[in-house]
């Protein structure tokens, strides 16, 4: 079976945008490289200058992305960007949970990525349906939470903390290291009650160009743990340091040609900025590794 007929799916234990009730609960399926839409309304965005930080224009920018066909939306209240100063819970959901009702009022599909538990309670509470935590729910609270809410979490992998993670990243065998700290993670996760995961190598999180370049050459490995993999290179430095685009508003061809190969490799989901032109480049991709196929008969 080729990758775009790979079958991959999410368990909530409520009903959801796009779900089906199963004896599990509620899942949400889809085949092939599903695109997740990011949404980042803090200020100090580093691909988007805050363009979205006020609320008419993130909810125009969300159902832009849905229309295209992005399976879901991740909303940002937090920047996680190398160097990136943390902010209050306060703070962080003053601008994510406007946004979360008024998506949840429409039907779509949505995410937040926050590394606190209290925001993560509370964007649950207004309608979210997914935690995308660069901390891996290692905090045992937010485990709880995701387990009390009946939600899964994407489990992200970083060395460090994001105002650190860049200084000096160090592994032995980055491949390894990844694969055990994220199957590490979706056990115990799993065990406290979370109904499912998505697993997230953290591209330029705590990694050289080097280590991001094997983690994408080893999307297959990554991909054979038996969760769905999410695959975020979206507009990312690397794409400058491969390509010298320093603008990261220029990197969507870079972003594309990473992201495409995560697909081929088995990833189920991307996180895109660009969510039209990746659903555009994948159903092409899709098409034809099907027709390679059938020559294959």
């Amino acid at each position: 079976m080729g990758w775009a007929e790979q079958l991959h799916a999410l368990t909530f234990r409520f009903a959801v945008p796009g779900s089906t009730r199963t004896s599990d609960g509620w899942k949400v399926e889809w085949r092939g490289c599903g695109v997740m839409g990011i949404l980042n309304v803090t200020p100090d965005s580093f691909s988007d200058g805050g363009r979205h930080s006020q609320l008419e224009a993130a909810v125009a920018a969300a159902r832009a992305m849905h229309g295209a066909g992005a399976l879901m939306i991740d909303v940002g209240g937090q920047s996680t960007r190398p160097g990136a100063v943390a902010v209050s819970a306060a703070e962080e959901l003053d601008r994510v949970l406007p946004v979360i009702r008024a998506l949840a009022s429409e039907g779509i599909l949505t995410s937040v990525d926050t590394m606190k538990a209290e925001v993560a309670e509370a964007v649950l509470r207004a309608g979210a349906h997914l935690i995308n935590d660069v901390t891996a729910l290692r905090d045992p609270a937010m485990r709880q939470v995701c387990a009390d809410a009946g939600v899964p979490a994407a489990l992200m992998h970083m060395q460090g903390e994001p105002r650190t993670m860049q200084q000096r990243p160090t592994y032995l065998d980055v491949v390894a290291e990844v694969q055990a700290f994220l199957q590490e993670r979706a056990e115990e996760v799993l065990a406290a009650g979370v109904p499912s995961v998505l697993l997230d190598p953290g591209l330029g999180f705590g990694k050289t160009l080097e280590h991001n370049l094997s983690l994408l050459r080893a999307t297959a490995d990554l991909s054979a743990l038996g969760h769905p993999l999410l695959v975020g290179a979206s507009r990312k430095r690397m794409i400058d340091t491969l390509a010298g685009v320093p603008d990261p508003a220029h990197r969507d061809p870079g972003s594309l040609a990473l992201h495409l190969h995560a697909a081929r490799q088995g990833a189920a989901l991307v996180r895109v900025h660009a969510v039209a032109d990746h659903v555009q480049a994948l159903r092409v991709q899709a098409a034809l590794g099907q027709a390679a196929q059938d020559r294959l008969g």
